[in-house]
């Protein structure tokens, strides 16, 4: 979520060069042995301005900005697990605030560098993108391509204390301030240990905060534990016990803390999965507690050791309604796709038609089933691990290397067409759902095409109940969609009708986490925000069609009105994603409280906690409160009339909107399907475990 009005730093991916972490898989460690020194570290540029603009290299000196340190240094040891070295990686979260990061790859380098003359861990902690990755001397394959390095890392950290095993010996080295080198390397006791160990402390006068979010990080490294097979993975939090879990807890089977390596007073979790993306899938069902079509998960995986590039995948079709396909390159999320996703879905399409075809389950005269067709309901993960990866697109997550398409398109083909042969009930059955999609989807098109039919205002093209804006400038408009019509009435007369449209809502929309679209399109509500939007939905979305770059969800604050939120946010998710990854959708903050100060104007404020500090400040200011009525407090958007409404919720001068963003499509994937899906069980476990993160709640 962001502010409205708070300026939201680019990440420009300084991602061409990046220091500890560049990109380049193409096994996982099995092959060639090099001899990994001095030599093969190759020195770009200087940390200059890191400091001066970090938002350039880490994305943010907020949440996000903060854990992507963490993550900068955990890619390097996952480097050295790609290359065959590491085989577990420990985090811990220190109670001091410091971050402990600790391998056992073969070490950085200690031994003098060639051209810096300087011992080589201080190279690659000090200058930017100085690295292994770089010159393709010390890794076939890394993680990481947006990533910056350990030397970021250091320069905005207040102290990191770097740990090197090698070469016999445990090396130190320790920096400060934001990089400069505490002394030099120091050589000490002996070992026949080799990795690295780095602790780091962030810069608190750099970061908002620092305080790490302990689900963040295990929700990332139990990622990374199912993309990088049989790789041990460690998190504990020295900050707290260890969580009492209540008899009916929602156990997580995947952590088990091992004992004897952690002390047992912390919280820890283990992550090691031996059949790594089938494990994924498997979790990633059972999560969604949705039935299978078939039982068995479909795993493959290949190599193409002369160009290097390697493909392991694992999927399954569920009876769920929408799919679920997540792909990387390098273990980087790719979540604009590219040509990895393009080949595995081209020779998905035709494989299952020419298979339902030859097997009579199509018949001549029928058309051929669309791709979105067969991958209703599906569960896939694709990994690419390639030499020379080249991403695109607006954040650099999309594969771009066109040989990929056709290696991937003939694994897909060869892996896929030999499951279908060897299982033909199964493959039936997932013929079958597909067929189902499709008349479901011919059913949608039916309804759409009736709407516009039937529609009085199909030649002015808006819902009757819309007031729109009277600017055509999609940048500068806004449309309100208000929960009810006596909110709606006075949103209508507090806007400003040059820029800001008002749709109001009756009741609640279909949920469409249990219903197929063409049920949906049957909803008048969702109708009039598909019309609205301009942008169509389903096949048909176009975002260059969309009329109004924020959409803001306005709804009372209590049970009900988040309710709504949650049932539009799923339309959205699943239906017109892109508003979401595009970010024109935001969350109105109407206030809950009106303090009625009889000696000076009235304040909004819009928490318990805030108004209480709002009482204390005022009245230490001299400020006096009316015994009777004092503090108003909002029941709806409806107790508001039109100006109070304008001044605390829709003026853009003063208005607080929150942008909804999607960091983690899988994350967020899997939560609407807890929340809104048909299993009771996993609902009430995920609010039970998530109530202590609930603040305020009107019931």
């Amino acid at each position: 979520m962001a502010n409205d009005n708070a300026e939201i730093p680019a990440v420009e991916d300084v991602a061409e060069a990046v220091a500890g972490e560049a990109p380049a898989p193409a096994s996982s460690g099995t092959g060639t042995t090099h001899e990994y020194g001095a030599s093969d570290i190759t020195v770009l540029e200087g940390l200059e301005a890191v400091r001066k603009r970090p938002g350039m290299y880490i994305g943010s000196t907020g949440p996000r900005g903060l854990h992507h340190l963490v993550y900068e240094v955990v890619d390097n040891s996952v480097d050295e697990a790609l290359a065959g070295y590491c085989t577990h990686i420990e985090i811990v979260l220190q109670a001091d605030g410091g971050v402990k990061v600790v391998d056992n790859g073969r070490g950085i380098p200690v031994d003098m560098h060639p051209t810096e003359h300087k011992p080589t861990v201080e190279v690659v902690m000090t200058i930017l993108h100085a690295g292994g990755k770089f010159g393709g001397g010390g890794y076939a394959v890394s993680g990481g391509l947006h990533g910056v390095g350990i030397s970021v890392v250091n320069a905005l950290s207040s102290r990191v204390d770097t740990e090197v095993r090698r070469q016999g010996h445990v090396w130190r080295m320790s920096f400060a301030d934001g990089g400069k080198p505490q002394g030099g390397l120091v050589q000490g006791e002996e070992t026949t240990d080799t990795g690295t160990t780095q602790t780091f402390y962030p810069d608190a006068s750099i970061f908002e905060s620092t305080d790490f979010d302990f689900e963040t990080l295990r929700a990332r490294f139990q990622q990374m534990a199912f993309l990088n097979k049989g790789l041990r993975i460690t998190l504990t939090d020295e900050r707290r016990a260890p969580e009492e879990p209540s008899d009916d807890a929602d156990l997580d089977l995947d952590a088990v803390a091992v004992e004897g390596e952690v002390p047992a007073e912390f919280h820890t979790v283990v992550y090691q999965y031996d059949n790594g993306l089938l494990d994924y899938v498997k979790h990633l069902n059972s999560g969604k507690k949705v039935d299978v079509v078939h039982e068995d998960v479909i795993a493959f995986e290949t190599e193409d050791t002369e160009r290097h590039i390697a493909l392991e995948m694992a999927m399954q079709w569920t009876n769920a309604y929408s799919e679920s396909v997540h792909t990387y390159a390098n273990t980087i999320n790719t979540h604009e796709g590219g040509t990895h996703e393009e080949g595995f879905r081209a020779a998905m399409t035709s494989l299952i038609n020419r298979y339902a075809r030859e097997k009579s389950i199509i018949k001549e005269k029928d058309d051929n089933l669309t791709g979105d067709d067969i991958r209703e309901g599906l569960t896939a993960v694709i990994s690419v691990k390639l030499s020379e990866p080249q991403f695109e697109g607006q954040t650099k997550t999309k594969l771009g290397n066109s040989e990929v398409k056709g290696f991937v398109q003939r694994v897909v083909t060869d892996g896929l067409g030999d499951w279908l042969e060897r299982n033909p009930g199964p493959a039936r059955d997932v013929i079958r759902k597909a067929i189902s999609a499709a008349q479901a989807r011919m059913a949608a098109r039916k309804a759409r095409d009736n709407a516009r039919r039937k529609s009085p205002l199909e030649s002015f093209g808006m819902p009757g109940k819309l007031s729109d804006c009277s600017s055509k400038n999609p940048e500068k408009c806004e449309v309100y969609i208000v929960e009810g019509d006596s909110a709606g009435g006075s949103a209508k007369r507090g806007r400003n009708p040059e820029t800001q449209a008002i749709l109001p809502l009756r009741g609640k929309i279909l949920n469409v986490e249990r219903a197929r679209l063409d049920k949906a399109l049957g909803n008048a509500e969702v109708q009039s925000m598909i019309t609205a939007f301009g942008t169509g939905i389903g096949e048909d979305f176009d975002l260059a069609k969309l009329r109004y770059h924020k959409i803001v969800l306005m709804a009372d604050a209590d049970v009900d009105g988040q309710h709504i939120t949650t049932l539009l946010m799923t339309l959205l998710f699943r239906y017109m994603r892109p508003l979401i990854e595009n970010g024109y959708v935001y969350l109105a903050q109407p206030p809950l409280y009106r303090i009625k100060w009889s000696n000076a104007p009235h304040d909004y404020v819009y928490s318990d906690r805030e108004r209480d500090a709002k009482l204390v400040s005022g009245q230490a200011a001299g400020r006096r409160i009316p015994k009777d009525n004092g503090i108003q407090r909002y029941k709806g958007l409806g107790e508001m009339d039109y100006t109070e409404l304008w001044d605390t919720t829709m003026d853009p001068d003063h208005r607080t909107l929150l942008q909804v963003t999607m960091d983690d499509a899988l994350a967020a994937d899997q939560t609407f399907s807890t929340l809104m899906g048909e299993d009771v069980e996993s609902r009430r476990n995920f609010i039970q475990q998530n109530a202590k993160d609930v603040r305020f709640l009107d019931i």
